[in-house]
């Protein structure tokens, strides 16, 4: 019975030290993604849809995914591509190491359906980014005006 209880004893010290020692590996820093939020706005709606934009940067070695975008501000969110002229819903959109995720009129944009009111130039739009590996990033994004073309080209 003693040898059970050292052999147990062992076995969940090996197991212990095992996990601080893959947490040790996986919190490096230079490999994790490292994710910024730039150029997000969204042209004032005409309906009870919207489009918004923006330009999602990673300066880690590692690549994420976005995932899914929620916001209080409409029913549902979702992630569009633009494959050649048509337009296409995504499951999710990778973010590159090293790289940037560009969401943009003509190309990748985030489409609000079912907006709870329609906000008006000036005010906010709150979303929460959904990364695979990054978690979950709070944005809030400009109502601009609805012909509003950004300096970057986005």
């Amino acid at each position: 019975m003693r040898r059970t209880v050292l052999s147990l004893s062992s076995t969940v010290s090996a197991a212990v030290l095992a996990g601080a020692l893959l947490l040790t590996g996986c919190g490096s820093g230079d490999d994790a993604p490292e994710l910024a939020v730039s150029a997000a706005y969204m042209p004032q709606p005409v309906s009870d849809m919207a489009a918004g934009f923006l330009t999602i940067t990673n300066d880690g070695g590692t690549a994420d995914k976005l995932t899914s975008v929620t916001s209080d501000a409409a029913g549902s969110v979702t992630l569009h591509r633009t494959v050649g002229t048509s337009m296409q819903e995504a499951a999710s959109l990778d973010v590159p190491a090293h790289g940037r995720l560009v969401f943009k009129s003509g190309g990748n944009h985030l489409m609000f359906e079912m907006l709870k009111r329609k906000p008006k130039q000036g005010d906010t739009v709150d979303v929460e980014l959904h990364f695979a590996e990054s978690g979950t990033v709070k944005v809030a994004i400009p109502v601009e005006s609805a012909t509003y073309q950004p300096a970057t080209g986005h």
